[in-house]
């Protein structure tokens, strides 16, 4: 049996948890205060996912750059491949927020989004 300590993040409680685990099976979670502490020590363990934050250059804009997330999240083993594709990636200002600025990034079905508006020049 293997067991693993994790720090929820499900909440502002920051609970320190226990998991233990048999192969890739989970037996138990302990030390959690709320059922979103369980949900994230099962997910974090079997699947772990992130939403990936960076920033994309902008064209003709009044930013040189504009913040973009993923909008939902991605596999963490996907989250180089995503910071890759998003490289060489330029919007044309205007950007609005929500606005697609990447479909599909690594293959992973989930879009990149912008989270600010870049007005044109």
């Amino acid at each position: 049996m293997e067991k693993k300590e994790l720090v929820c993040i499900g909440c502002p409680m920051g609970c320190v948890m226990q998991v233990e685990m048999e192969g890739e099976e989970v037996l138990s979670v302990s030390g959690n205060t709320c059922t979103k502490g369980e949900r994230y020590a099962r997910k974090e363990v079997t699947d772990p996912t992130r939403i990936v934050t960076t920033t994309v250059k902008v064209k003709n804009g009044t930013a040189e750059r504009v913040p973009v997330k993923t909008k939902s999240d991605i596999p963490k083993g996907k989250i180089f491949g995503c910071l890759r594709a998003l490289k060489n990636v330029e919007a044309i200002a205007p950007v609005r927020i929500g606005d697609v600025i990447l479909k599909n990034v690594a293959g992973t079905g989930v879009d990149i989004v912008a989270t600010k508006d870049v007005e044109a020049r």
